[in-house]
């Protein structure tokens, strides 16, 4: 990984697995300009470094994300308009480059997703939640909108589910978020950080050029018709098939060895940056 220090992030590498944790429990890691911007560039670099399979992402303390910070909130309610909307789209990018990293996002959520909090939930690829885990987009409460949030927000829980939850601010807890589609699973809280393990164990023994096609193909197939997708999926799965991955996959069942990108995610001393 290249690039400055870290200052509201804490990154460590697990073999091929980096590991992304929020680490201002201070203040219950909410966003402020600084997380935004090293989220954003933590993202891009996984992106380029070909040596990372998988990004688990995390918060240290007792919350994973409480949303914006107050202080930062106040701050902005005296930027102009212009000021606000260029505010905005430094969250909308980083959101954006947490969806569309090539490589598998889990987002690990204990004590409390708040506001983009949830965002971060939703903008991840798989997301595990602690029981007694709160959720809340809480926006309207405070006058304002889940905006920048409502793309990725919307696309997990649907806009039924949306048009109570947004505009009451109303919590709720991590079963009502699975029940939603906002998570995939809900476990213990002890066990949070083992179902992201077995998870990423999943993951890694899946074929690495498979698994980040697959997540673009999810992002061109969706909501349309067969019709309107048949050329790209007939070309994706010939390409795939024609692939020296897919012919090591199939050698390796055929020869009952694991194939040549197993061990992977085997853990090595971690690297960290702060």
């Amino acid at each position: 990984m290249s690039g400055g220090p870290y200052r509201n992030l804490r990154l460590a590498r697990d073999g091929a697995v980096l590991r992304v944790t929020l680490a201002r429990p201070e203040v219950r890691n909410a966003f402020d300009d600084v997380l935004i911007e090293e989220l954003t560039r933590a993202f891009s670099e996984a992106r380029e470094d070909s040596g990372i399979r998988v990004v688990v992402l995390a918060g240290e303390g007792p919350t994973f994300c409480a949303g914006a910070d107050v202080n930062w909130m106040r701050k902005a309610g005296a930027y102009s308009k212009a000021e606000n909307e260029a505010d905005a789209d430094r969250m909308a990018r980083m959101l954006r480059g947490i969806d569309s990293c090539p490589k598998p996002v889990i987002a690990l959520a204990h004590g409390a997703a708040i506001g983009g909090g949830v965002g971060l939930v939703a903008a991840a690829d798989i997301a595990i939640a602690a029981e007694g885990t709160v959720f809340s987009l809480a926006e309207v409460r405070l006058g304002i909108l889940p905006a920048v949030v409502s793309p990725f927000v919307l696309r997990a829980i649907g806009p039924r589910a949306a048009r109570d939850l947004f505009l009451t601010g109303d919590r709720f807890d991590a079963r009502e978020a699975h029940r939603i589609g906002l998570v995939h699973q809900v476990v213990p809280a002890e066990d949070l950080g083992a179902a992201g393990d077995r998870k990423t164990a999943s993951l890694l023994a899946a074929g690495p050029e498979a698994v980040m096609v697959a997540k673009a193909l999810i992002a061109e197939v969706a909501w349309k018709s067969p019709d309107d997708v048949a050329t790209p999926t007939v070309r994706a799965i010939a390409e795939r098939r024609a692939s020296a991955e897919a012919r090591e996959g199939l050698t390796a069942f055929l020869e009952k060895r694991k194939p040549s990108w197993a061990g992977e995610g085997e853990q090595s001393p971690g690297r960290e940056k702060k």
